[in-house]
């Protein structure tokens, strides 16, 4: 399928869509389910999808398990729930026996009701650490050396390095990271050749290298202006309306300097060059002082000339890792909302399933290493979202919870009731907030 502004290209985004939010969705169901399982609840239903059921089947255990038509969500319906919200069902816990009720989500303990909900959450993050903990353990992670470990290989390109490279100094300065020589090269008034000393094959050499920060794409950020006009990974940009662009600081300046005014663009890709047209836009991006600063943009970033040494981590590494990647995709979410309700940052950046399917597709297309990585990112990102003290998310069952563990007895339903329409109101608001935004961005309004 495709639409007059050419976004979407064929179906298969959309498939890709039920993949990654379903797999996110059955393990985050899937924790509410083993662990009230684990707590001698039992469960009559276990959901992926609202509506109306594709196909399902009963475990041992009398459980249905079940596909439905609207692949936005989940639940699972323990015994004396009223609907996939665990809401209690009065007169079907009044009907049952003792034994049975003992068994239903509403008759178990507080502490076991409360571990019950947290397992969701909780296994949205275990399971973004198993994630990135086998990407690091798949793929390596980038050693922090001065070691050249691999050079890019771009026709026209000359790059002076080679694996192995060791580099000692760059223009004087001794150097301990391969990240300081594009430090450097960025400080240079003009781009131009770079100085360096470094030992290669067991001799240790001076020489010069041509300069090391080219236009070339790194990355392309979905959405952006660079997306829209068809850029990849591995273009160089050889000129922005007419003027020669020697560096990736010239390709900044250029575009800041646009004012967000349309740029035609000379790009090469391989061994071929074609012609683009550039509409640079403010995006909200950090601003390394843990705030947010708007920037006219592009959204592309820079591809290093020479890349590090990559090595694969031991098991105990590739948990640290995953453990480092789950926790800064939880802090850059809760920092981006804080600054979001500021106003520091735009609440168009907020994505809804529309975004989130254009976005699987462009990550399918990529590579499956990016899309098991979108997979860990919005894991970790579901799994927070739903510890926010809303009613009808599992926050706000907790909170209900611990109103019980204190009063010791649960809050009228009456008050519960009013307390959930507010947040399924809030809820669907954001959502169909979220959904105007995507439509503005498959549009080209934003």
């Amino acid at each position: 399928m495709e639409t007059v502004y050419g976004f979407v290209t064929d179906y298969f985004i959309y498939a890709w869509f039920v993949v990654v939010l379903g797999i996110v969705v059955f393990v985050h169901e899937f924790g509410h389910y083993y662990v009230g399982r684990l707590c001698g609840i039992e469960a009559e239903v276990f959901s992926i999808g609202f509506g109306r059921e594709l196909f399902g089947w009963f475990d041992r255990r009398g459980t249905r398990w079940r596909v439905a038509i609207l692949p936005l969500g989940g639940y699972v319906r323990f015994v004396g729930d009223a609907d996939g919200a665990s809401r209690a069902d009065p007169e079907a816990l009044a009907r049952m026996s003792p034994e049975l009720r003992a068994r239903s989500f509403h008759g178990a303990q507080v502490w076991k009701r409360a571990l019950t909900v947290a397992a969701g959450p909780v296994f949205n993050f275990l399971f973004s650490i198993i994630v990135f903990a086998g990407l690091g353990l798949w793929f390596g992670q980038a050693q922090d050396g001065p070691v050249v470990g691999s050079v890019l290989e771009t026709p026209g390109l000359e790059t002076g390095l080679r694996p192995g490279d060791r580099l000692m100094e760059v223009n004087g300065t001794p150097v301990a990271r391969l990240g300081e020589l594009y430090a450097i090269a960025e400080r240079m008034p003009e781009p131009g050749p770079v100085r360096v000393v470094l030992e290669r094959d067991g001799r240790v050499i001076e020489t010069e290298i041509p300069y090391p920060l080219p236009p070339i794409v790194g990355s392309v950020q979905p959405f952006s202006a660079a997306w829209r006009a068809g850029l990849e990974e591995g273009d160089r940009i050889l000129a922005l309306d007419g003027e020669p662009v020697p560096s990736f600081r010239a390709l900044r300046e250029k575009v800041l300097a646009s004012e967000g005014k349309e740029l035609k663009a000379l790009v090469q890709r391989g061994e071929e060059t074609f012609q683009t047209v550039l509409v640079p836009r403010v995006m909200d991006i950090p601003d390394g002082a843990g705030g947010f600063e708007k920037r006219v943009l592009i959204g592309v970033g820079i591809r290093y000339v020479a890349g590090p040494v990559v090595e694969r981590p031991g098991p105990i590494g590739a948990v640290a890792i995953g453990l480092d990647r789950t926790w800064e995709v939880i802090h850059n979410s809760v920092s981006g909302l804080i600054h979001m309700i500021r106003g520091d940052v735009s609440p168009s950046n907020l994505q809804g399933p529309l975004g989130i399917a254009q976005l699987s597709g462009e990550m399918a297309r990529l590579g499956i290493d990016r899309l098991v990585t979108l997979i860990g990112v919005i894991s970790s990102a579901i799994g927070l979202l739903n510890l926010f003290p809303i009613p009808i998310l599992d926050g706000g069952h907790l909170v209900f919870l611990a109103i019980e563990a204190v009063r010791g007895r649960p809050p009228s339903e009456r008050w519960v009731e009013y307390a959930s329409a507010i947040g399924l109101a809030l809820v669907l608001f954001l959502m169909l907030f979220a959904t105007y935004n995507d439509v503005l961005r498959l549009i080209g309004l934003t």
